[in-house]
């Protein structure tokens, strides 16, 4: 089998509008390692988009959860129903808010803005906060560390980037000149820009971890939000 990293959009329907989402994927011999799998209910579109690649949840053996946010791991409670076998690779800082040791920074954050917003704006925030205590809590097989390398795709070395979460990971490949970078930073108009800077926990942070990743030596980088980014056409 050929060795290859994929980015494939996710694209779901919320109420007048849609979102776009692209989840990687890697492919070599003898691993298929989803990275991020989407919202809520976002498993179907997952399956189809990765049926037109020719694959089947079935041949998936590892999911990578960037950070606990309900548009990464949402689907992911689902997705192992489907598959028990898969190994789940998160942060060692994420992991008590993925396997719900501890209460979500996210839902935490969403909660204290809920007792400031505007009237008219306090239906939105309940079902926001619903929505992210409907998200399924799932074990973590393998804890990351910043540094720790995977033989994936010929060499896959997890990244700390932290500032959108403070346990966020993103993947560099070095032999396919790839970064996945998750939420460390999004494309708005094919630029590099902070993601969701309205609900990152660090910003200053944040902006550490994306000059780190546009700094390495990479040909592609995979945002999670907004699509590839080649830095030689910017």
């Amino acid at each position: 089998m050929v060795t290859k990293v994929l980015s494939f959009p996710v694209t779901m329907k919320f109420g007048t509008q849609e979102d776009t989402i692209y989840p990687s994927l890697l492919v070599d011999a003898h691993q298929m390692i989803l990275v991020d799998c989407g919202y809520i209910g976002a498993l179907p579109i997952v399956e189809s988009e990765l049926r037109k690649l020719g694959i089947s949840i079935g041949q998936l053996t590892g999911l990578v959860i960037t950070h606990h946010d309900h548009d990464h791991m949402g689907a992911a409670a689902a997705l192992l129903r489907a598959n028990p076998a898969i190994t789940v690779y998160a942060s060692t800082r994420e992991t008590p808010y993925i396997n719900a040791a501890e209460k979500p920074l996210r839902l935490r954050q969403a909660e204290e803005l809920q007792k400031n917003l505007p009237q008219e704006q306090q239906g939105f925030g309940k079902a926001f906060c619903e929505m992210l205590r409907r998200v399924e809590p799932i074990a973590v097989d393998v804890c990351v560390e910043d540094g720790m390398q995977r033989d994936w795709c010929g060499g896959c070395t997890f990244i700390a980037t932290p500032g959108h979460t403070p346990g966020h990971v993103s993947l560099y490949l070095e032999r396919e000149s790839v970064v996945i970078t998750g939420d460390a930073f999004a494309l708005e108009q094919g630029q590099p820009v902070i993601a969701n800077p309205q609900f990152t926990l660090d910003i200053k942070q944040a902006e550490q971890s994306m000059w780190k990743l546009l700094g390495l030596p990479a040909n592609t980088y995979y945002c999670y939000h907004g699509g590839t980014y080649l830095p030689q056409q910017a």
